[in-house]
């Protein structure tokens, strides 16, 4: 570890916030939105989310390439990739659209994703070579519990500035830019001039690995469930529960509770391991959001509840994964912003695969949104929500059970 100092793990806190301002929130709040404000249909905003997707199948390793060759640039790629990002979010919230809207929709995404997807590469792989093997569950705890008080923060601004102007999400695109801007000024100093570790020369050495390739399947198969659950929440407390006026604070219930658990599983994870407490949140997860597929109408309180115990498995997956991972890159001596790149692929693709196969699933099935649902409707939207998750988690689960001792130490 080269620098475990307050204030470093402090920066890395802020810029993880700012990035999950811009994850999984956007994902929840924009196909909502342009529903609502143009009557988009779901199978096309789960096509077009699908080939944003696709794009990432390219763009990801290529980005974590540039990554890894512009280190010696320093801040100067953080700064244009954070821009990009900027601009992309005032496009899709502050700005109305200035020609078809599902194409403005997907260029400007395409803007986010790209600059989101370049910070996150180099802003994890800077993690890798500052933390080194045995720091990376300290610097989870700062990082992930930073990242997941962002998302917290996201879910709840359009809430909040609902009650104060017409247009939240216009200011939220606004706040949003400031925030990226102090954000990146906090990180400034951090950034390497040159590659510190020792990479291997061939990127075929990833997967090659085959802690690595168990790793990367892993983080598809987990995070699945929170795609398929995060893209239809919206539409299920509105629907299903028939409490819209609660999704916020509800979405701020499951991710504070993560925010609040995730350095507990890591301090958990270093007396215990992290595979064996993997294995337990993530069956707990199955456990109680099952439940959730038994609601109905008013139900607000229990359906709280699994939104609680749900949320704190959540801190977990988002501690410990990527920890494990880094950590044995840092011991292996793998090109971590290449590495990073395929890590952010293999992320992402759930999201797609939920776009273009669960949006067009329900509404086949009888779903539609904004108006009244028929029974059959009703169980579509429950069995996407909360069934098929539950599957998908146990699918993980496998694969986990599968994979080779792996720890990242204290």
């Amino acid at each position: 570890m080269t620098d475990a100092s307050a204030s470093s793990l402090f920066s890395y806190a802020v810029f993880a916030a700012m990035l999950g301002m811009a994850g999984l929130p956007i994902y929840i709040h924009a196909p909502k939105f342009f529903v609502d404000s143009y009557g988009i249909s779901l199978s096309a905003l789960g096509a077009a989310l699908f080939g944003l997707r696709l794009l990432d199948f390219l763009q990801d390793p290529l980005l974590g390439r540039i990554a890894e060759r512009t280190v010696k640039l320093r801040s100067f790629p953080i700064w244009c990739a954070a821009l990009v990002m900027s601009v992309g979010m005032l496009g899709l919230f502050a700005v109305k659209a200035p020609f078809l809207p599902l194409l403005w929709f997907s260029l400007t995404l395409a803007a986010i994703f790209s600059g989101f997807s370049f910070l996150m590469i180099r802003f994890y792989a800077e993690g890798v070579a500052q933390f080194g093997s045995t720091g990376q569950l300290r610097l989870a705890r700062w990082r992930e519990s930073g990242n997941l008080l962002g998302i917290c923060l996201a879910a709840m601004l359009p809430t909040f500035l609902l009650g104060i102007t017409n247009d939240p999400f216009q200011i939220f695109a606004f706040l949003f830019c400031a925030i990226v801007i102090l954000a990146t000024l906090v990180m400034q100093r951090k950034w390497r001039f040159e590659n510190v570790s020792a990479h291997k020369d061939d990127t075929g050495a990833i997967f090659s690995d085959p802690v690595l390739r168990q790793l990367l399947l892993l983080v598809v198969l987990n995070t699945a469930p929170v795609a398929v659950s995060s893209t239809l929440f919206l539409f299920f407390v509105e629907s299903r529960l028939k409490a819209p006026e609660l999704a916020g604070p509800l979405l701020i219930l499951f991710f504070l509770a993560a925010a609040a658990t995730a350095p507990i599983w890591t301090f958990l994870a270093h007396r215990y391991g992290p595979k064996s407490i993997l294995l337990f949140t993530m069956a707990a997860a199955t456990i109680v959001f099952l439940n959730a597929f038994f609601l109905t109408s008013g139900q607000i309180s229990r359906f709280a509840v699994i939104c609680l115990a749900s949320g704190a498995t959540l801190g977990a997956d988002l501690a410990l994964l990527p920890a494990i991972f880094a950590s044995h890159l840092a011991k292996t001596g793998a090109r971590a912003e290449v590495a990073f790149g395929f890590w952010n692929f293999a992320s992402k693709i759930s999201l797609a695969l939920a776009a273009v196969i669960v949006l067009p699933l329900v509404e086949f099935l009888g779903f539609r949104s904004g108006v009244e649902n028929t029974a059959q409707g009703l169980l579509a939207l429950s069995f996407g929500y909360a069934a098929l998750p539950c599957l998908l988690k146990i699918l993980a689960i496998w694969q986990l059970l599968g994979l080779r001792s792996e720890g990242a130490h204290e």
